[in-house]
C-alpha cells in the first residue's frame, strides 16, 4: 500500500497530538503571536502540494504549529459570547463517532444513541411530552422550528407551504424582541417569509420584551389580514441572558393561534437553578424549544437541538421526499443485521440527510455529569455572575449596566469628567487591552445605549478566583488609560 493510500496509525497519531493538546488546555486565553505577521501564517498558508508529506509530518505540523496557536476557548479566563471549549469526555466521544459513528442512522449502539441522547437532554431540561432532533447549531435548530411553525399557521387555511411555495398566500408574522437572535432573520429569509416578516418589537429596561407591544402589533396585523405564524419568548437572551415573560407570550399566542416558541440555545439550561425554576414554567406551554448542547453542557461545537409536541409536523415541513436509494433500500419487518433497517427518520426532521452520531457526544457528557452534576455547573455559573455584580457595585470606577438573570454580567468602567461617547471609547479601549495583555477575554456589546464589557461565566474551567480577578484588572487598565488622558 502506498504511503498516500494509507489510513494512518490512531495510537501513533494520538502519541504525537495528545500532548499539545494537554498543553494547550493549560494556556491562557490570550495568545502570543498574532496578526498578519506572525510566523504560523506563513507555514499553513501555502500552496497545495502536489506531494504529500505524509502522516507524520502532518501530525508534527498539528501538534507543533496549529495546536499552540489555535483559539484558546478552554483556558479559565475566556468568558466571551456565549461559547466555550469542550471539556475532554464528549471531545473524546467526538473522535468515537468521526470513527465508529460515521451517520445517525442503522441499527448499531451509535444509531440508538441518537434517540436516547434526545430523551436525555428532553429529561434534563425538564421538558415533557416533547420529541426532538439534533441539527448543527442554535441557528438551524431555530429554523427548523419555524419551519414548523409556518407549516401549522398555512396548513390551517388549507395550503402546504413546505410543498407548494408561499405563492399568493397572505403574509405571515413571527413577533420576537429586538434581542431575539438574528437567526430568527435568516429563518424567515430562508423560509420563503422574507427577513421583513420577522416584526422587531421593544424591550424594557432589563431587556425583556414589551408584552403590550406585541399584542398591538398582533392586533393590528390580523386586522391588515396578515397571519400570526409564531410568538418568540426566549429564555435567555444572548446579549443580557434576559428572560422574557413566558406566561404572558404563551397567553397572546394562545389568544391568536399562533405557534409558540422558545428560544433556550443559551438559558434553558437555566431552568435547573432552583431560585429560577418558576421564571421557566410557561416552558411547558410551548410548541417548540431549543437548546444547544455545546454551550452550557459543554461538548464540541455544532450540536444543537429542536423539540417539538409534534415531530410529524417536522416530517412534513422538512422531507426530501422518499427515494430508492433510502426508504426502499431497508426492511420495515425483519431484521437480521444492524444494516436491515434505517431507524428513525432524522433526515425527514431537519435539512441534512448525513450526519454524524450527534447523540453520542451529547450521551457522554450527561452520562459523565448527570443531571446532577449538570445543575451544579448553572448555578455555579450564575453565582459567578451575581459575585461579579456585588463586586462591581462595591468598586466606585465600576457602573452595573443590569441585574445579572443568568451567567452574563455587563458593566463598564466610569471616570468623572466623561461624556458617553468619551466612555464608550474608554471602554472599547479597556476591552482590546484587557484581551492582548491580561488572561481575560470577555466579549463586548451595547446595553440600553450603553457599550459594556460582557463576560458570560459558561466556561467549566473558571475558578471562583478569575472572578475577582477580572474585575482587578479591569480597573487597573481603565485606571491607566484614564491616567494617560489626564
Amino acid at each position: 500500500m502506498t504511503d498516500a493510500a494509507r489510513t494512518g496509525d490512531l495510537e501513533a497519531a494520538l502519541r504525537v497530538v495528545v500532548p499539545a493538546l494537554d498543553t494547550h488546555l493549560q494556556s491562557p486565553a490570550t495568545g502570543t503571536h498574532f496578526g498578519p505577521d506572525a510566523p504560523w501564517r506563513a507555514l499553513l498558508d501555502t500552496p497545495v502540494p502536489q506531494q504529500g508529506a505524509g502522516d507524520m509530518a502532518t501530525l508534527r505540523a498539528l501538534a507543533e504549529t496549529v495546536v499552540p496557536d489555535a483559539q484558546r476557548m478552554t483556558g479559565p479566563g475566556f468568558l466571551g459570547w456565549i461559547t466555550t471549549g469542550s471539556t475532554v469526555v464528549p471531545a473524546v466521544a467526538r473522535l468515537v463517532a468521526s470513527l465508529a459513528g460515521t451517520q445517525r442512522y442503522l441499527g448499531h449502539s451509535t444509531g440508538l444513541l441518537e434517540s436516547v441522547a434526545l430523551r436525555w437532554l428532553a429529561e434534563a431540561c425538564l421538558l415533557t411530552g416533547m420529541d426532538g432532533v439534533f441539527s448543527s447549531s442554535g441557528s438551524v435548530a431555530n429554523l427548523l422550528a419555524m419551519g414548523a411553525a409556518r407549516q401549522q399557521a398555512f396548513e390551517k387555511l388549507g395550503h402546504d407551504p413546505a410543498r407548494s411555495g408561499m405563492r399568493d398566500l397572505p403574509p405571515g408574522r413571527i413577533y420576537a424582541s429586538t434581542e431575539v437572535h438574528h437567526c430568527i432573520l435568516k429563518a424567515a429569509g430562508v423560509l420563503g417569509m422574507g427577513r421583513d416578516a420577522v416584526t422587531l418589537l421593544p424591550v424594557d429596561e432589563g431587556q425583556r420584551v414589551d408584552v403590550a407591544a406585541v399584542r398591538a402589533a398582533l392586533e393590528a396585523d390580523t386586522r391588515d389580514g396578515a397571519i400570526p405564524v409564531a410568538v418568540i419568548g426566549i429564555a435567555g437572551t444572548t446579549n443580557t441572558g434576559a428572560i422574557d415573560d413566558l406566561a404572558a407570550l404563551a397567553d397572546l399566542a394562545d389568544e391568536f393561534g399562533a405557534w409558540f416558541h422558545v428560544d433556550g440555545a443559551y438559558g434553558l439550561f437555566g431552568r435547573l437553578d432552583p431560585r429560577l425554576v418558576e421564571r421557566y414554567d410557561a416552558v411547558d406551554r410551548a410548541d417548540s424549544v431549543v437548546v444547544d448542547a455545546h454551550k452550557w453542557l459543554c461538548v464540541p461545537t455544532g450540536i444543537g437541538a429542536t423539540f417539538v409536541r409534534d415531530r410529524d409536523i417536522l416530517g412534513r415541513a422538512f422531507t426530501g421526499e422518499p427515494s430508492d436509494y433510502i426508504e426502499g433500500a431497508f426492511e420495515t419487518d425483519v431484521q437480521t443485521s444492524p444494516w436491515d433497517s434505517m431507524g428513525p427518520p432524522f433526515h425527514d426532521w431537519t435539512l441534512d440527510l448525513s450526519a454524524p452520531s450527534r447523540g453520542l457526544v451529547v450521551w457522554s457528557a450527561l452520562h459523565e455529569i448527570g443531571v446532577d452534576g449538570l445543575r451544579a455547573r448553572v448555578v455555579r455559573d450564575i453565582d459567578y455572575a451575581r459575585t461579579l455584580a456585588d463586586l462591581v457595585r462595591a468598586e466606585p470606577s465600576l457602573e452595573l449596566l443590569g441585574e445579572p438573570e443568568l451567567s452574563i454580567c455587563c458593566f463598564r468602567y466610569r471616570a468623572p469628567g466623561l461624556d458617553e461617547e468619551q466612555l464608550d471609547d474608554l471602554n472599547h479601549q479597556l476591552v482590546r487591552r484587557l484581551h492582548a495583555t491580561s488572561p481575560y477575554v470577555p466579549s463586548a456589546t451595547r446595553v440600553n445605549g450603553h457599550f459594556a464589557i460582557r463576560p458570560c461565566f459558561i466556561n467549566p474551567r473558571t475558578e471562583q478566583t478569575d472572578v475577582a480577578e477580572l474585575v482587578r484588572w479591569v480597573c487597573e487598565i481603565g485606571d491607566d488609560l484614564v491616567a494617560v488622558r489626564g
